[in-house]
């Protein structure tokens, strides 16, 4: 993904004791995040995950607020 135009990093945060995990992905622009979300990478890694995901992802899109 790092080589994605507009990329600028993730987190992945884990509950160990329950499996649960969410991945926060960073992107310059909304455009950037949609022109990835309609990429054949997307598609490539969405299908390369779902033997691991108990159910498909929620994504959900939030603005940076505050950066400290």
């Amino acid at each position: 993904m790092k080589k994605q135009k507009g990329f600028k990093g993730q987190l992945l945060l884990t509950q160990s004791n329950t499996g649960k995990a969410i991945s926060i992905n960073l992107w310059k622009t909304e455009a950037d995040l949609t022109a990835f979300e309609t990429s054949p990478l997307y598609r490539e890694l969405m299908g390369k995950l779902a033997s691991v995901l108990a159910a498909p992802p929620v994504a959900e899109r939030y603005e940076v607020s505050v950066q400290a």
